[in-house]
């Protein structure tokens, strides 16, 4: 099956299972995405063109509907099976969603056309990170909203997510590479627009158990090595080539 990208890394079987699964939409994907409007410190605009960069399998659709209603959802997404997915789920939900074969590092689409781009849990699969990150910015506008939300190396190189799943291992990064990375594109944000969930899933030793018996005590905050990081970071009104 042709991909859209020479860098794709192909995901498991269990990989793309997971990918459609309950646990998936309702307890990564709809809590990332209430978390970052929890972020965002200015109304967000109304009926805005939304990307979705890296759909998946479109179980993202329904909920950034919710959350935003867009004049245009747009997904986009390497992988010509995962795109097959998400057309049956925008039919399947009556939703009018723009799909685009395409990776990261070369969206097709013109520059600044873009209020709101959501990239969550995709970026750990790319490798060119940093191409993909300067589209981002070509794609939004002046003072559009970039939603971010990753998973970090701490949580990608561990033994249960290597085994079951298949990413890039060189590309991992902190959660402070991740934000470091973000500003050295030119994206704003300040402390209330970044946030570091601790949730069980991402807990990969013992997704939380052991904490949950009281066997052992949780590391607080600055203490531990965060496993996620959620950021709602904005493009400026004026840039260096504006």
């Amino acid at each position: 099956m042709t991909r859209a990208a020479a860098t794709y890394v192909e995901e498991t079987g269990f990989g793309f299972w997971f990918l459609q699964s309950h646990i998936w939409q309702h307890h990564v994907l709809r809590v990332a995405i209430n978390d970052l409007c929890g972020l965002i410190d200015s109304p967000p605009p109304a009926a805005p063109v939304l990307l979705d960069a890296g759909c998946g399998q479109g179980r993202s659709f329904r909920l950034l509907h919710e959350a935003f209603a867009p004049a245009r959802l747009i997904g986009l997404d390497a992988d010509p099976h995962s795109l097959d997915r998400s057309r049956a789920e925008a039919g399947h939900l009556g939703l009018d969603v723009e799909l685009i074969a395409s990776d990261c590092a070369e969206i097709r689409l013109p520059d600044a056309c873009v209020d709101i781009l959501f990239c969550h849990q995709t970026f750990h699969h790319l490798v060119e990170q940093e191409k993909a990150l300067a589209e981002f910015w070509r794609v939004l506008k002046p003072g559009g909203l970039l939603l971010f939300a990753e998973s970090t190396k701490f949580y990608i190189d561990t033994w249960v997510i290597r085994w079951l799943f298949r990413h890039p291992m060189e590309v991992q990064k902190s959660a402070e590479e991740y934000l470091a990375m973000l500003r050295g594109q030119g994206f704003q944000f300040a402390e209330r627009n970044v946030s570091y969930p601790y949730l069980w899933w991402s807990r990969a030793k013992d997704f939380g158990l052991l904490e949950r018996w009281g066997l052992v005590r949780p590391k607080p905050f600055g203490q531990r090595d965060e496993t996620l990081v959620n950021v709602a970071a904005r493009k400026p009104l004026e840039t260096a080539a504006s």
